[in-house]
């Protein structure tokens, strides 16, 4: 057997992917903080929820303190426990940005229902949409905002919500801005989720992915349609998904 890769950042998704087994979360929190101790391994959260949704689900789940949080599906970074904003992202976000423009094309789509203010985020529009309509709304919705000149990124997740981000905001993108930071390689990188709005973890760069066992129809779809040898879809579900992948690439025996 050869020998085991630096994990040098993990980088997981919250709801359905490192939460929903509370046994397995505690198992892997256990490797965690043995990475942590041995490689300095740094961990990101990377979730829709916004910083204060984020706070209530760690007052409930034994979630360990991240090195930083990728917040509103990736529009907003958190560094350690700063309550404000990473301002170089915020300010790469900000141009060209139309808040008011998207929501005014938004609402002449009656099966868009505005998800509550909680989820409004200054660069997050968000509501919800059933999965039965998807395909007649979202392509004219698409169409609209490129015809007003609006560069976004409409993205569906869930069968429910969805989210109209600046160009280059997603969660992805925002993984790409720390690693560049860091300094850490894609192959010493680990990215882990379960529905649409991690599609963009493992779209862009070379990092390790593990999409977990009870993953959404929706990311499954797209992994069938872009497979490469650096993304494992996992049997089991939620953390447990991600132990299995971390054995996979060899991070953990």
């Amino acid at each position: 057997m050869g020998l085991l890769t630096p994990l040098s950042l993990l980088v997981t998704d919250l709801d359905n992917t490192l939460v929903g087994n509370d046994r397995a979360l505690d198992r892997l929190n256990q490797v965690l903080h043995r990475y942590r101790q041995t490689w300095g391994t740094k961990i990101v959260y990377a979730t829709g929820r916004s910083r204060a949704s984020y706070q209530d689900l760690a007052t409930t789940k034994p979630l360990m303190v991240p090195d930083a949080l990728i917040a509103a599906v990736g529009t907003e970074i958190y560094l350690s426990s700063s309550e404000l904003p990473d301002r170089e992202w915020v300010d790469k976000l900000g141009s060209g940005w139309h808040r008011e423009e998207i929501v005014t094309i938004a609402s002449r789509f009656a099966d868009l229902a505005p998800q509550p203010a909680a989820e409004q985020r200054p660069y997050k529009v968000s509501y919800y949409l059933s999965a039965s309509v998807v395909t007649a709304v979202v392509p004219r919705l698409q169409e609209l905002l490129s015809q007003q000149g609006l560069d976004v990124e409409v993205i569906y997740s869930g069968s429910k919500d969805l989210d109209i981000l600046p160009r280059g905001g997603d969660k992805g993108t925002a993984v790409q801005f720390l690693r560049d930071r860091w300094q850490i390689e894609p192959s010493q990188t680990v990215v882990c989720g379960d529905s649409g709005n991690d599609i963009a973890l493992f779209k862009y760069g070379r990092e390790r992915g593990i999409i977990v066992g009870n993953a959404q129809s929706e990311l499954r779809l797209w992994h069938e349609l872009h497979p490469v040898d650096y993304h494992y879809l996992a049997v089991a579900g939620y953390a447990d998904g991600m132990m299995e992948g971390l054995r996979y690439f060899r991070f953990i025996a």
